[in-house]
């Protein structure tokens, strides 16, 4: 997006109308963050865990807006999951009907970027075309949500004095990281919302599942994440599972550890569906899964640490 671009948005957010600017709003939030809006994860690769190449999509078809005449993805949806209870059924079908765009029961439906579009009886990919139809390994059709808690502490030297970088100046932040197990990469230790679950009890169960693995610090875990967390962002996850009809969301929160002495001094253990768990110094340079490194660049900028 150039400078003009951003303006733009910024100046239309400034001048419709009142009923109109929540709109505007979501228009931008969806198009500046960086890595979601091309799908760089889930484009022009082997769907993971199966034998089903994606529908080659250049960054010019990405859009649902741009014509593509000989787009004809595959559908595939993973076998393992017919029949899970934390499953939506298939689709077309007589005896279900989702209620897009909108709280479906205890399913949330809606996305965080505005109303998505039905073509066919199956929603659409807000940011566009992937290459392959169906749900993929996905649970839900449209929007599956989950929850991301960022966990922080300053990097400390052996006397327990915060450890700056000596370019910047600024001090060195680090986070809590889990490696998974599907793809090996490294990611915030975050999980699926249940079906009329709270978020904030979503964040505290991933983290104490993936990242701790034990409850004899339960209370610790408890107060610490009790006090709250700053909300950094809600969106879309350019997901290697993502399709052209379900895709992943989050909500992620920082729980920062200011001083150190709370779970910035527990022993990590991998648990739940993580391969390892580490305190990961957080810079510029850090790869982790789908775009969770523009997710926790917000949490730098947050707290003015090192980049």
């Amino acid at each position: 997006m150039t400078n003009f671009d951003f303006a733009l948005l910024t100046l239309l957010c400034l001048l419709l109308p009142l009923e109109n600017s929540t709109t505007a709003t979501k228009m931008m939030a969806s198009l500046v963050k960086p890595g979601i809006f091309r799908h760089l994860m889930c484009r022009n690769n082997m769907y993971p865990r199966s034998g089903v190449l994606r529908f080659p999509v250049s960054d010019d078809h990405v859009f649902w807006s741009a014509p593509y005449a000989d787009y004809c993805p595959p559908v595939y949806t993973a076998p393992h999951i017919g029949g899970q209870v934390w499953a939506d059924p298939p689709l077309p079908s007589e005896a279900f009907y989702p209620q897009w765009n909108q709280l479906d029961g205890q399913v949330n439906r809606e996305s965080f970027h505005g109303a998505y579009e039905v073509k066919d009886g199956l929603p659409l990919n807000p940011i566009g075309r992937t290459g392959l139809s169906g749900r993929g390994s996905l649970g839900r059709w449209g929007p599956n949500h989950a929850a991301d808690p960022i966990v922080t502490r300053w990097k400390r030297d052996a006397e327990g004095a915060i450890v700056a970088n000596s370019t910047t100046g600024k001090n060195i932040i680090q986070m809590v990281a889990i490696q998974r197990s599907d793809n090996k990469l490294w990611a915030i230790p975050g999980g699926m919302v249940d079906p009329g679950e709270n978020v904030s009890v979503t964040l505290k169960r991933e983290f104490t599942e993936e990242a701790l693995n034990f409850t004899d610090k339960a209370n610790m875990v408890e107060k610490f994440f009790r006090e709250g967390g700053v909300h950094v962002y809600s969106g879309y996850v350019d997901d290697f599972r993502n399709t052209d009809n379900a895709w992943m969301e989050t909500t992620a929160l920082n729980f920062h550890d200011e001083d150190g002495k709370q779970v910035g001094q527990l022993e990590l253990m991998a648990g739940d569906d993580a391969t390892n768990v580490r305190w990961t110094d957080v810079d510029s340079q850090l790869k982790l899964h789908a775009n969770h490194a523009d997710i926790v660049r917000e949490v730098v900028i947050l707290r003015n640490a090192h980049w």
